[in-house]
């Protein structure tokens, strides 16, 4: 990729340099925007691109510094998925359905990071409607993984793990429905954070499953993800599951020491499916724990192999109420000369959807059904409350929960696209942790076979704090977060 190289590519680094005065805003912005006409043809990271709005905002986020009216985040260049609404902006979801929706107004979390004075560099690509695992369910076309363009980035949020690891974008907002930002984060060597279910608003976020999406952030190290996570958390009235919460300072907390914190290994996250070389990579992490002074010990959680069936009747099932929603009328893809009012609904959803959006609608709409709500439905939702019980009890001894992100590395883009079963077991340790409505994050621990593995952390709710300490101390202990793919260094 032939693109100026970043002059730091952390974003405390970058903020560092800017309230230094070592170089401006624009210049930043205007560096990321050649890096993303670049890399654009190889990833496919982007939908949108807003590059004229980019440049007006850095200008007047180097004006606000002059004028001594900077934070820490002003000026910093960063990008969001394409889920969030985006004022005067295209927002499409990943779908034809959406392909023309322009949004006139910003969702909460790109209204609060604009008034922190982060520069919007556009709009990343992404499994249509939040829906898929590897990113290839985008109307826009699969989004590449930078370590091998051959491979899948992993889903939803494919785009923002792709833009942030080949260093296109410093960090990007992320959603997670049942490891959408964990497990793009692992298979793209950085560090993704799912907080807490009400941490951060979800108006303007377009809904896949309500009791599960979480909007969160891809950045490059635990620093990065505490400064943006304080700037879009809080209580938002407009959002009916916030929750009016006061929000720790996660920068302060970065430093503490290890020493005496309990980690617990989940026995059956390191059973059958888990890629033996993955393994080893986090057991190495375990021993780099252990040096820092935390204790490690085994905890249980017997219902978490639940998960995955559980979450694909919830999941579902809530998408096909929220779905119900883009019907042609309104706003959205509309059909060609409907006949009558069924042919308007029926034509455009047909037209509008992709094949998985579809297979989970009639999935959903299935198991909400007379006669079937009982029997998969009801069922489903007890399953989930074993799990979070099975959560509660394994916090009742350790603080922290520490396992594999994912089951193997980065797999070939089509090798799993024909098979939905095996495509939805890539989520099988990340899952739990949105059923629970719990607090996750991965972080990169090494490589196999030259592709990123990811660590993952899952903590109480409304322990951040405690996560973000714990995941910045290792990286102050490694460098496998600051790797970059050699094609984008």
């Amino acid at each position: 990729m032939t693109a100026p190289a970043l002059p730091a590519t952390t974003v405390a680094g970058l903020a560092r340099g800017l309230a230094a005065g070592r170089w401006s805003s624009v210049e930043l912005t205007q560096a990321c925007l050649a890096r993303v006409a670049a890399s654009q043809p190889q990833l496919n990271a982007f939908v949108t691109v807003t590059a004229e709005a980019a440049l007006a905002a850095a200008s007047a986020a180097d004006a606000a510094r002059a004028a001594g009216r900077a934070s820490a985040l002003t000026g910093v260049p960063i990008a969001h998925k394409d889920i969030f609404c985006t004022r005067d902006v295209l927002t499409t979801c990943g779908s034809k359905m959406l392909a023309n929706f322009v949004s006139p107004y910003d969702a909460t979390v790109v209204a609060k990071l604009a008034a922190a004075g982060t520069v919007n560099l556009g709009k990343l690509n992404m499994d249509e409607f939040a829906m898929g695992s590897s990113n290839e369910t985008s109307f826009f076309g699969p989004v590449r993984n930078p370590w091998d363009h051959a491979r899948v980035p992993g889903g939803s949020s494919g785009g923002s793990a792709a833009a942030v690891a080949a260093r296109v974008a410093p960090a990007a907002t992320a959603t997670d429905t049942g490891g959408s930002i964990r497990q793009p984060a692992a298979l793209c060597g950085v560090t993704g954070i799912k907080p807490t279910y009400g941490r951060v608003s979800r108006y303007g976020m377009i809904a896949f499953a309500s009791s599960l999406d979480q909007a969160g952030l891809i950045t490059i190290s635990a620093e990065d993800a505490a400064m943006l996570l304080g700037a879009m958390s809080g209580f938002d009235p407009r959002d009916s599951t916030s929750v009016d919460r006061e929000v720790p300072d996660y920068v302060a907390a970065l430093d503490a020491p290890l020493a005496g914190l309990k980690i617990g290994l989940v026995r059956e996250f390191f059973e059958k499916g888990l890629d033996a070389q993955c393994e080893q990579r986090i057991r190495e992490a375990i021993a780099v724990y252990e040096k820092l002074g935390a204790s490690v010990r085994e905890v249980s959680c017997p219902n978490l192999p639940l998960s995955v069936p559980t979450y694909y009747v919830v999941a579902p099932a809530e998408c096909s109420s929220n779905l119900a929603r883009f019907d042609g009328v309104r706003f959205g893809h509309r059909c060609e000369s409907p006949r009558n009012l069924n042919d308007l609904y029926s034509r455009s959803r047909g037209e509008g959807f992709g094949a998985e959006v579809k297979r989970r609608i009639m999935t959903g709409t299935y198991v909400l059904s007379a006669g079937y709500y009982d029997a998969y439905y009801i069922k489903a939702q007890r399953v989930r409350q074993l799990i979070s019980a099975d959560f509660a009890r394994a916090f009742e001894s350790v603080d922290l929960l520490l396992g594999p992100t994912s089951p193997t590395t980065a797999f070939e883009i089509g090798a799993k696209v024909d098979d939905p079963i095996t495509m939805y077991l890539n989520d099988i340790y990340t899952i739990g942790a949105n059923l629970a409505g719990l607090p996750g994050m991965s972080i990169p621990v090494g490589f196999a076979d030259g592709l990123p593995v990811g660590l993952q952390l899952v903590g109480p709710h409304f322990s951040e704090a405690r996560m973000l300490n714990a995941a910045h101390r290792y990286q102050l202990e490694t460098d496998w977060h600051l790797r970059v793919p050699a094609a984008y260094a």
